[in-house]
């Protein structure tokens, strides 16, 4: 079975909350969901940034607050950095995801798989049932659910020390043209927070509600 691992941000009770409710929905489909501990801006994410040899200009946007925007990217790249480590496929989840169905086995090279429904603004609907190119959008519509193999997950590695930025735009068609997509999605997000993006970064979120109800934390 593959391994999934659900981002968390160890000392905010909210993420903690939401990643518990991953895991259990996780569990109703069969996937066991281990936490996996979020890089934040107490870890001094510019300097880790600096030893791995990333480049901060792509984390310099107006949608997110900068330091919570690398610490975001970085806990993906520990995430990528494990799955070359243990030579494994891994499904990366965020503490927003939620399992609406079982996720699909996959026995042949995919390289990287969105299984999140987008979160945010418009997007097109996958065109056949099942795995088919990344057509939802033409990056990563939202980085809260994906399976990475580890030739994948090795050249993400290598490509963020030439740049990088916000992980689900940076996983994008132009630069990466192996990422595909399931349809039906089997995860979704749920959530009523970020600890990321400013009021403008969220606006365009599913979930915003003008605001009534979502807070930027």
């Amino acid at each position: 079975m593959t391994k999934a691992r659900v981002i968390t941000i160890k000392d905010n009770e909210r993420s903690r909350q939401t990643a518990r409710r991953t895991i259990t929905t996780g569990a109703k489909v069969g996937v066991e969901v281990l936490n996996w501990k979020a890089t934040t801006p107490a870890d001094d994410p510019e300097q880790i940034a600096e030893d791995k040899g990333i480049p901060l200009d792509g984390f310099r946007e107006v949608y997110s607050r900068f330091d919570r925007c690398l610490s975001a990217f970085l806990s993906h790249h520990s995430l990528w950095e494990h799955c070359v480590e243990i030579n494994e496929d891994i499904l990366i989840l965020e503490h927003d995801a939620v399992f609406v169905s079982p996720p699909p086995v996959i026995s042949y090279h995919y390289g990287i798989v969105n299984l999140g429904k987008p979160s945010y603004g418009k997007h097109v609907q996958a065109p056949t049932l099942g795995l088919g190119k990344l057509v939802s959008k033409q990056y990563l519509p939202g980085a809260h659910a994906y399976l990475i193999e580890p030739s994948a997950a090795k050249l993400l590695i290598e490509t963020a020390q030439i740049e990088a930025g916000p992980t689900d735009v940076w996983i994008n068609n132009a630069r990466f043209n192996f990422i595909q997509e399931y349809y039906p999605w089997p995860v979704e997000v749920k959530d009523n927070f970020s600890t990321i993006q400013v009021e403008r970064g969220c606006t365009a979120k599913h979930s915003w509600n003008g605001g009534l109800g979502y807070d930027i934390i």
